[in-house]
């Protein structure tokens, strides 16, 4: 499931984007990971995103 805007995958697509925040993995789908992906760069949590 994506973090941040929930949408359900059957199994983790290999193009989706995955980040560590707070020692838990996070998971992004396309949409969001492209229209979020200075902040993911600059390794910000997604709160500030």
């Amino acid at each position: 499931m994506c973090a941040c805007c929930g949408t359900v995958a059957e199994s983790l697509p290999i193009t989706w984007t995955c980040s560590v925040e707070g020692g838990a993995r996070r998971y992004f789908c396309d949409d969001c990971a492209r229209a979020n992906i200075r902040g993911i760069e600059g390794r910000l949590d997604s709160a500030w995103w």
